[in-house]
């Protein structure tokens, strides 16, 4: 009876394995609509940027094939990768065939790049290739730095905050320079929002959680990621902190075992109204 007893459970326990590996197939395309619409303006002049956070290609199930079915229709002006790609050399390669299919999306404004813990677990040789494979293929690395470019006239703002959990992160580096115009923060982890009560950003991209890749019943082994945003109860999605936007990506591949419980990878398509009109009415729909 005791032996039967086990084997129902070994079974179960391998089910749930399976269904949790079949998890980590099932890319979400999530649509973010962040904008200050007025009755005016029409839809399509909001600003699209297509954001892919936490690949770990050591672990990744989604394939550069997929990834373009989902968005090869979508019109895109930008591609923010908000870090973790990979922490181990053998599998740079494994990232070229991704960015070969992010410049065939065709981006207008181009692809900005930041890192995360994972990347800087690297050796430092080993770190200078993945950022030079990234810049070979049309990715503008930000190290704590910001670029600006023009759209439809108006400033633009990238600013790249480096990983705020390996200790890199500058804030008064990051914005050195930058003026009035839209704000637009890549960072990998979201907890650098707590420290950014004085410094201006209209939207922050950001990853590093996985959705709690693991999350049941709760995702407890992200504690030491940042407990706070767990009390807070800030583990993906769109959120706001002093009444600024920021977005948390469950990301596309997985660490650990390649699994998912209670979340699924995500390609997140953000969509942005430039307008700066006070008295817009803000309206966020996911």
């Amino acid at each position: 009876m005791k032996l039967f007893f086990f084997i129902l459970v070994f079974l179960g326990i391998l089910l749930l394995f399976y269904r949790a590996y079949k998890n980590t197939h099932k890319v979400a395309l999530n649509k973010v609509n962040l904008s200050k619409i007025d009755s005016n303006q029409k839809q399509g002049s909001l600003f699209n940027i297509l954001q892919i956070s936490d690949m770990h290609l050591e672990n990744i199930s989604v394939s550069p094939d997929q990834l373009y079915n989902k968005v090869g229709d979508e019109r895109i002006d930008l591609i923010a990768l908000t870090g973790d790609f990979l922490d181990k050399k053998r599998c740079i390669p494994k990232l070229i065939p991704y960015l070969k299919v992010f410049n065939r999306l065709n981006p207008r404004y181009g692809i900005y790049a930041v890192f995360g813990n994972h990347d800087y677990k690297l050796k430092q040789k080993d770190f200078e290739l993945l950022r030079n494979t990234l810049e070979f293929h049309g990715c503008k690395t930000l190290q704590n730095e910001n670029e600006s470019i023009l759209v439809e006239g108006k400033l633009f703002h990238i600013i790249g905050i480096d990983d705020l959990h390996s200790k890199r992160s500058n804030l008064q580096t990051s914005y050195s320079g930058v003026k009035d115009g839209y704000h637009l923060v890549l960072t990998h982890d979201p907890n650098i929002v707590l420290n950014m009560k004085k410094w201006n950003f209209d939207y922050l991209l950001s990853g590093q959680f996985h959705g709690g890749q693991i999350y049941w019943p709760k995702p407890y082994h992200l504690a030491k990621l940042g407990r706070t945003m767990m009390q807070m109860n800030m583990i993906k999605g769109l959120h706001y902190y002093e009444e600024k936007p920021f977005y948390i990506s469950e990301g596309l591949g997985q660490t650990g075992i390649n699994i998912r419980l209670g979340s699924r990878p995500e390609i997140t398509l953000h969509q942005l109204s430039l307008n700066k009109n006070q008295d817009d009415e803000i309206q966020a729909v996911v």
